[in-house]
């Protein structure tokens, strides 16, 4: 995996947006993070698209680092990549809820800033 103190490098974010994008991808992400472990025939039998979808949905995932994947004989066993969730998680957070800089000043009153029409009953 590609991290830097913690932090996904910009291929890996886009890879990871790009996987979680598809609605039916995310779909077999969130049943293989239900449990430690799922068949890769468990998905073939639960999903309504035909195991060559699912495998290249399954390569996606992969690609992105989202799941990992090991082989029991001829049978593919998928388990989510914990790590990877919680960097990319850590990046949202710092990226779309960065803390607020609110002033002592500017925290007085909620409502100081609001222009006086703003409450004003008339039309």
């Amino acid at each position: 995996m590609n991290v830097e103190e913690n932090r996904l490098n910009a291929e890996q974010l886009h890879r990871i947006a790009k996987a979680l994008a598809d609605p039916q991808r995310f779909a077999i992400l969130q049943r293989i993070a239900q449990q430690p472990e799922v068949a890769c025939k468990q998905l073939v039998s639960e999903f309504s698209i035909t195991q060559a979808t699912i495998s290249h949905h399954l390569k996606e995932l992969v690609v992105a680092d989202l799941i990992h994947s090991r082989r029991v004989g001829q049978c593919a066993m998928l388990s989510r990549r914990e790590d990877t969730l919680n960097d990319y998680l850590d990046h949202l957070t710092r990226r779309l809820l960065p803390p607020l800089a609110i002033s002592q000043s500017e925290n007085s009153s909620a409502t100081d800033s609001i222009p006086p029409q703003c409450f004003s009953d008339e039309a």
